[in-house]
């Protein structure tokens, strides 16, 4: 049986970032990473955009608007210290309609209250930026916005971990409590292993509800997984020169489809987010689990027939884009200049885990989590997770050591 004072499950970005910490504050405690997977980030850290958002989308209450925007400073420091890629190309937000110049506004308060670096712009302004760019009346424009390569950021921080002193066990995963009633904290991994753990941290993504559930936590509370998928352009580098993304619905978590440049450069439309069949929903059957699908399938079923936050109208917007036609034509409303026969090749999809509130029927808009003195669970660490990941583990290390504190545990 092996020991260790804590114990992360899941070797994604928030993961590791957790992993780091502990062994930053506790140097000479035993942390062990248990990822399922043969690498890390093999599943939405490793399949997101790598965009470095500003900050400026959330309410200024939120987790959210804290951390992106000291993450995205973060995530700029790292990889100038660690000489990783960065393409600081910035941002327009631009306005398809009147309908949209409320929603534009909005934005723009919120990127005064989260002191957020943001300028205003004309529709002749945004095209000195971009000259491709089509607004109606005005823009805003959003100069920290950048994007890295998100597996490259990932190795980077698998190096670090294994240098640190980490045990980081890939392609081994948390399958299940053993004894959860006792006083020790004990799990039995994918691999046959039993791990006993001053602490537990579920940082596992997708899984991190059914973990939660194991230890108590997250009881009305469900992941609900969405597609994503990118279309890129075989344009050359620089045929865009910055992002270009539509004023956002608020109500929803999701940005629209939207034009990315590249850590390298090069174009891509997209996302979807399709409501997915089971977690692992990537391509064909891979990762099909029918107890899994029927679970997920009713879920969506129940949103669509009561027609929760306008899933019907939502999903059937969302499954339509399958078609490239139908991408590109919502992607052209941004930009002029557009040639459909660019567009042919569909980047690896990603999943995102997105968690359901089953008693209010809705989704979950901020980071969530939950946690004792024995366990702690990450449960919505959707976009911008990537981005937060820095400041967001420091944050939750402090919830972790006041819970302990609250009992009288010190370490």
């Amino acid at each position: 049986m092996k020991q260790v004072d804590f114990l992360i499950v899941g070797g994604g970005v928030i993961g590791l970032c957790l992993a780091l910490e502990a062994k930053r504050r506790y140097p000479e405690q035993r942390v062990m990473v248990l990822e399922k997977e043969s690498f890390c980030g093999a599943h939405a850290s490793g399949r997101n955009s790598g965009v470095l958002h500003a900050g400026f989308y959330y309410a200024a209450d939120s987790l959210k608007a804290r951390f992106t925007r000291d993450g995205n400073r973060a995530w700029r420091d790292y990889c100038q210290e660690h000489q990783l890629s960065v393409n600081s190309c910035g941002k327009l937000v631009v306005a398809q309609d009147e309908q949209d110049l409320p929603g534009l506004d909005e934005l723009w308060r919120r990127a005064q209250v989260n002191g957020i670096e943001m300028q205003p712009l004309s529709a002749a302004e945004a095209r000195e930026l971009e000259p491709r760019v089509k607004t109606y009346q005005r823009a805003l424009f959003s100069p920290t916005t950048a994007v890295v390569d998100p597996k490259q950021v990932m190795r980077s921080l698998t190096d670090e971990v294994r240098r640190c002193g980490i045990d980081l066990r890939l392609g081994s995963g948390y399958r299940a409590p053993v004894a959860p009633g006792s006083g020790e904290l004990t799990i039995l991994t994918t691999t046959g292993e039993t791990i006993t753990a001053g602490y537990l941290i579920n940082a596992a993504g997708l899984q991190a509800d059914r973990v939660a559930h194991d230890f108590g936590f997250a009881k009305n509370l469900v992941i609900l997984p969405f597609k994503g998928l990118y279309l890129y352009s075989d344009e050359p580098v620089g045929s865009l020169r910055l992002h270009v993304y539509p004023v956002p619905n608020l109500n929803n978590p999701f940005l629209g489809v939207h034009y990315t440049v590249t850590v390298d450069g090069h174009v891509k439309i997209g996302p979807t987010a399709i409501p997915a069949f089971w977690r692992e929903h990537y391509t064909g059957l891979q990762g099909f689990n029918w107890r899994e699908s029927l679970d997920i399938l009713w879920r969506e079923a129940e949103l669509w027939w009561r027609n929760e936050f306008d899933f019907r109208r939502l999903a059937w917007q969302e499954l339509s884009k399958y078609r490239k036609g139908h991408m590109v034509s919502l992607a052209e409303r941004l930009v002029s200049q557009v040639d459909r026969r660019h567009y042919r090749r569909w980047g690896a999809p990603g999943v995102r885990a997105q968690l359901l509130n089953t008693s209010t029927r809705k989704l979950e808009m901020d980071f969530c989590y939950e946690g004792d003195h024995r366990s702690f669970h990450v449960l919505n660490a959707v976009s911008p997770g990537f981005t937060c990941a820095i400041p967001f583990s420091r944050f939750l290390f402090d919830q972790i050591e006041s819970s302990q504190r609250a009992i009288g545990i010190t370490r």
